[in-house]
C-alpha cells in the first residue's frame, strides 16, 4: 500500500462546490471559527433529539453513505453509521477484509468504484497520511476524513470542542493540558488546532521521544509560543505532566499509540504510567470544575488510571454521544442541499 503524504500542493484541492457550499471535510484547518461554532450549534440540536428519542430526520433521504474503513475502528465507524441512518440516509459499510482491496485493488480503483455505484459521502479511515486527500481529489463524492495516519481526526476534534464548551463554556483563553503521545496522535493535531481557533492556549507534557520536532528544546525547558508556527502557536511544552495539569481548565489524555511506534521510544509501560499517567493526585492539581477527557480506546492503568477515568470528572462518555451528533451535523452540512434533490 502506497503512502499518501499531505504536500501543500495537494492540501489545496478544491473545497467549495459551484454552489460555494463546503464539500469535503478533511482536516479542522479548512475551518474558521464561525464554522466550527456552526457545527456545534447544529450538533447541539441533534443531541437534545436524540436524548429526546426524536433522533431520527430525512434530511439525507434517498442519499448513499459509505464508510471505507482501513483501520479498526468501534467508536468512530458506528457513529458514523448511526448519524447517517438518522439522518434517513442508506449506510453502506464497506470491509476492507472481505473487499477486493484485499485482492490488491488499489485506492485508487476502489474510489472509482464505489463513485460508479452511487456513494454521495465516502467515510473514510486510512493508516497512511493523506489518503483521503488523494481520494478527494478523484471523488466525485463528498469525502469526509475519519482519520489519516499519524495527521488529522477533524470528526474528533470536533466533537472534543463541542465536549468542552458543554462544560466549561467559552474557550478564549482557557488553559488546556494535553498529555501523552502527541506526535502519533491524530486526535493531538487536529484537536489542538481546534482548540487555538477558538481562542484556548494548550499545554502539552509528554516524553521527548513522543514530541513532534521542535516541540522540546535541547535544555529540557521548551519551546516558546512563537518558536512555533500557525496553527500551533497555541501550544507551550510543559516538561512535566505537573507543570501542564497545574491550573488547567481541562486535561485530555492521549493513547499511547504502540502500534505505530518504532522500537525505543519508551524504556517500558510501568515507567511511562508512572511519569506521564493522569491519576486523581495529578488531576488534583488542575481547576476544581475541570474535566477529564480521552479520545478512546482507553489503557486503562497506562494512560490514566481507572478511579478517575470512571470518576465524576470523566466526560469520556460524554465524548462518545457527542460523536454521534457531531457526525450528524457534519453529514448534514458536507452533503450539499443541491445534491439531495
Amino acid at each position: 500500500m502506497r503512502s499518501f503524504e499531505v504536500q501543500t500542493a495537494e492540501r489545496r484541492i478544491p473545497r467549495q462546490s459551484e454552489s460555494g457550499t463546503a464539500r469535503h471535510l478533511l482536516d479542522v484547518d479548512s475551518l474558521s471559527q464561525s464554522d466550527i461554532l456552526g457545527l456545534i450549534d447544529s450538533a447541539a440540536k441533534h443531541l437534545s433529539r436524540i436524548r429526546s428519542g426524536n433522533a431520527k430526520s430525512s434530511v439525507l433521504f434517498g442519499k448513499s453513505v459509505y464508510t471505507l474503513f482501513f483501520e479498526d475502528s468501534t467508536r468512530t465507524r458506528v457513529s458514523f453509521e448511526q448519524a447517517g441512518k438518522w439522518l434517513g440516509a442508506d449506510v453502506i459499510n464497506i470491509s476492507t477484509s472481505s473487499s477486493s482491496v484485499n485482492k490488491g485493488e488499489s485506492l485508487l480503483n476502489t474510489t472509482k468504484t464505489l463513485c460508479a455505484v452511487g456513494a454521495d459521502v465516502l467515510v473514510i479511515r486510512h493508516p497512511d497520511s493523506g489518503a483521503p486527500h488523494y481520494v478527494a481529489r478523484h471523488s466525485d463524492a463528498t469525502v469526509v476524513n475519519a482519520g489519516d495516519g499519524m495527521h488529522a481526526h477533524p470528526t474528533q476534534a470536533l466533537l472534543d470542542v463541542m465536549t468542552l464548551r458543554q462544560q466549561i463554556g467559552d474557550l478564549t483563553q482557557r488553559r488546556i493540558a494535553v498529555i501523552g503521545d502527541i506526535v502519533h496522535s491524530r486526535v493531538a493535531r487536529s484537536s489542538i488546532i481546534a482548540f487555538g481557533i477558538l481562542g484556548a492556549r494548550v499545554m502539552v507534557a509528554g516524553p521527548p521521544t513522543l514530541m513532534p520536532p521542535g516541540w522540546h528544546s535541547a535544555n529540557g525547558r521548551g519551546c516558546d509560543v512563537k518558536d512555533l508556527p500557525p496553527p500551533f502557536d497555541c501550544v507551550e511544552f510543559s516538561p512535566t505532566v505537573a507543570d501542564a495539569v497545574a491550573g488547567a481548565d481541562a486535561v485530555m489524555v492521549l493513547r499511547l499509540q504502540r502500534e505505530r511506534q518504532t522500537s525505543g521510544l519508551l524504556p517500558d509501560i510501568d515507567e511511562y504510567s508512572r511519569v506521564w499517567g493522569i491519576n486523581t493526585d495529578r488531576m488534583s492539581l488542575a481547576k476544581p470544575e475541570a474535566p477529564l477527557m480521552h479520545p478512546g480506546p482507553m489503557n486503562e492503568g497506562v494512560e490514566v488510571t481507572s478511579d478517575i477515568a470512571h470518576s465524576d470528572r470523566s466526560v469520556i462518555t460524554d465524548q462518545v454521544e457527542n460523536g454521534v451528533a457531531m457526525r450528524m451535523a457534519v453529514l448534514e452540512k458536507f452533503c450539499e442541499p443541491s445534491r439531495m434533490l
